[in-house]
C-alpha cells in the first residue's frame, strides 16, 4: 500500500479548535416558516401523502421545545410523509453517511486502500475522532477511515475522506450532480456543525436528503457491491442506538446515521418493515433555545409516530 499523508488544515477552516464531540457547538436554529404537513419536496414529483401526523410532531416540538423536520418515503407504495420537511436545518454528522457514499461512487476499489497518515494536532483540531486517535503512528486505508466516519462517527476520517474527493466542495458538487440541489455543504469538521443564524451553510432539508438515501439504494448511484458496504456501515452505527432505531418496532432493521451538535440532533435512516420494501425516514430537530442541549428521547419519539403511519 501507497503511503500519502493529507494536511487536514487544506480542508478544516479557521475555528477548528472548538470542544472534541460529535458536533461539539451550540447551534442555533435556522429562521423558517410553518410547519408543512404533507408537502412534498419541491424538486420532486407528485406523490402519494402518508397518513397525517402533524398532531403529535407539533406536540413534540411543544414538549421538548425543539423544531422538528420529517420526511419518509415508503419505497414500496411511494407513500412520503412531511413535516417541515422543506425546512432547512444544519446536518452535522448525518453529512458523514453521504460522504462515504460519494467516497465509494467516485473512488475505484484498488484506490481505496491507499494507506493515509495524518497527525496528533490533525485529530486535536477535528474534534471527536475514536479511531483515528488510536492511529496516528499507523494510518488507516482510505475504506477504513470511510467505515470510521459513518459507524464512529470519527470527525478526522471524514475529514480525510473529504480530502480525497475535493473537500466539502467537491461533496457539494458530487450531490449536485446526482441530483440533490438543496444540500449546501461548505466545511469540514469541527465546523460544519456552527449554524449561524439565517445562514443556509452546512444545512439541508429532511426532503433532500431522505431523496438522497432514496436515491442510494435503488441502484441508480452506486453499484451493488458499494451500496451493500455502505448499507453495512450505516447497520453497524452504534451511534444511533437511542435514535430512529429506539423508535422503530423491534422486528424492523434500521441502518442510520446520527448527528448531533449543540441543539441539533438528527438521524436519517433505511428501515426494512419484514416483507416489505424500505422506509427511508430522515428526521432533524433543534432547540428552540440555542443554549439548551439536545434530546435523543424527541427524535425516538418523533420515529415512532412517524413509522406508525406505515405500520400497515
Amino acid at each position: 500500500m501507497t503511503g500519502r499523508r493529507f494536511d487536514l488544515r487544506t480542508v478544516a477552516l479557521a475555528g477548528a479548535l472548538l470542544l472534541g464531540v460529535v458536533g461539539c457547538s451550540p447551534s442555533a436554529p435556522v429562521p423558517s416558516s410553518g410547519p408543512s404537513a404533507t408537502s412534498p419536496s419541491s424538486s420532486a414529483p407528485a406523490v402519494i401523502p402518508a397518513p397525517d401526523r402533524s398532531a403529535e410532531f407539533q406536540a413534540l416540538e411543544a414538549e421538548f421545545g425543539a423544531r422538528v423536520g420529517v420526511s419518509a418515503i415508503d419505497k414500496g407504495s411511494g407513500a412520503r410523509l412531511s413535516y417541515r420537511a422543506d425546512e432547512r436545518f444544519g446536518y452535522a454528522s448525518t453529512i458523514k453517511a453521504l460522504a462515504a457514499a460519494v467516497f465509494l461512487h467516485e473512488v475505484p476499489a484498488a484506490a481505496r486502500e491507499e494507506l493515509v497518515t495524518w497527525s496528533a494536532e490533525d485529530v486535536e483540531a477535528a474534534g471527536y475522532s475514536p479511531v483515528t486517535s488510536e492511529h496516528v503512528d499507523t494510518g488507516l486505508t482510505l475504506s477504513q477511515l470511510a467505515e470510521a466516519a459513518v459507524r464512529r462517527s470519527d470527525n478526522t476520517a471524514l475529514n480525510l475522506v473529504l480530502a480525497r474527493i475535493g473537500g466539502p466542495s467537491g461533496l457539494d458538487a458530487a450531490l449536485a450532480a446526482l441530483g440533490d440541489e438543496t444540500i449546501e455543504v461548505v466545511n469540514a469538521e469541527p465546523t460544519l456543525n456552527v449554524i449561524e443564524p439565517g445562514s443556509t451553510e452546512d444545512t439541508s432539508t429532511p426532503a433532500a436528503f431522505a431523496d438522497d438515501l432514496s436515491r442510494l439504494i435503488d441502484s441508480s448511484v452506486l453499484e451493488p457491491a458499494d451500496q451493500e458496504m455502505l448499507l453495512s456501515w450505516m447497520s453497524g452505527n452504534a451511534t444511533g442506538d437511542t435514535l430512529i432505531r429506539a423508535g422503530a418496532p423491534a422486528d424492523w432493521p434500521v441502518a442510520d446515521k446520527s448527528g448531533g451538535a449543540g441543539g441539533i440532533r438528527n438521524d436519517v435512516a433505511i428501515v426494512r418493515p419484514p416483507g416489505r420494501e424500505p422506509i427511508i425516514l430522515s428526521i432533524f430537530t433543534t432547540t428552540l433555545d440555542p443554549e439548551a442541549d439536545y434530546d435523543d428521547a424527541l427524535v425516538a419519539a418523533v420515529a415512532k409516530a412517524a413509522l406508525s403511519a406505515f405500520a400497515s
